[in-house]
């Protein structure tokens, strides 16, 4: 039986001004299994960012249950989470969020320090993870000095060394041009391929077409209009690999 990596249940998450209540996720209810490849889509304002920051542990929720990697994250504390975090998320961003004066190593090497990992470790993590991006050579550049394709696949680098139980990809393409964006995706799909977990918030209906699920999420709550399946075979090999919008 394929191991279930995130589990939501009723999920609801209220932001709360003086005289707004808003509901950026409603009862909101999702299971990922080991090795899919997950679009999250939807109009602006739909809670794809919200529901991206909780399953991220980067932001808290009101009701429900919630479940990564078969622990309940309900209750943890700050560092429990920070440390959860670290050690089972990959984050892949729109905007890179590089070090602009750390080197393409350097950029790879930060969370794994956190990590406490010894120097030899994180070595071969590094080098490992440069070399599945095919960026092994350029490992001594700045970021100003790479293409944003490359920037990018920096991010998926520094994601990957982590070995992470589920990448979570936030409109990874969205300042890349066609090309660059064709290069990306196509590294994703490899890594989905390899067994890696993916979820990613994507406002391309190409890119959700091309992945194992699509989720569509209309105020806060998932579409009946949902596609599932549509053209990819979901990988199931055994490996490891805020803005909020409401």
């Amino acid at each position: 039986m394929t191991k279930t990596i995130l589990a939501m249940k009723g999920i609801s998450r209220v932001f709360q001004s003086e005289t707004i209540k808003t509901h950026a996720l409603r009862e909101f209810s999702l299971e990922v299994k080991k090795g899919e490849f997950v679009a999250i889509t939807g109009p602006s304002g739909s809670g794809k960012s919200t529901f991206l920051n909780v399953a991220g542990l980067l932001d808290t929720f009101d009701q429900g249950e919630f479940k990564l990697d078969g622990v309940d994250v309900a209750g943890l504390s700050d560092k429990q989470l920070s440390k959860l975090r670290n050690e089972k998320i990959g984050f892949i961003f729109q905007n890179y969020n590089l070090i602009p004066d750390y080197s393409v190593y350097d950029n790879v090497d930060l969370p794994l320090r956190y990590r406490g990992l010894s120097a030899k470790d994180r070595k071969q993590r590094i080098e490992k993870a440069l070399a599945r991006v095919g960026l092994a050579s350029r490992a001594n550049y700045l970021p100003s000095q790479l293409s944003g394709g490359q920037q990018q696949r920096v991010a998926i680098a520094r994601a990957l060394a982590g070995e992470p139980k589920i990448l979570l990809a936030d409109e990874p393409t969205g300042n890349l041009d066609s090309l660059m964006a064709r290069q990306v995706m196509e590294i994703l799909h490899q890594l989905n391929q390899e067994g890696s977990t993916i979820i990613m918030v994507t406002h391309d209906p190409d890119q959700a077409r091309e992945v194992s699920r699509n989720v569509q999420i209309i105020d806060g709550e998932i579409s009946d209009f949902g596609i599932y399946a549509p053209t990819q075979t979901v990988a199931t090999e055994d490996k490891e690999l805020a803005d909020v919008s409401v």
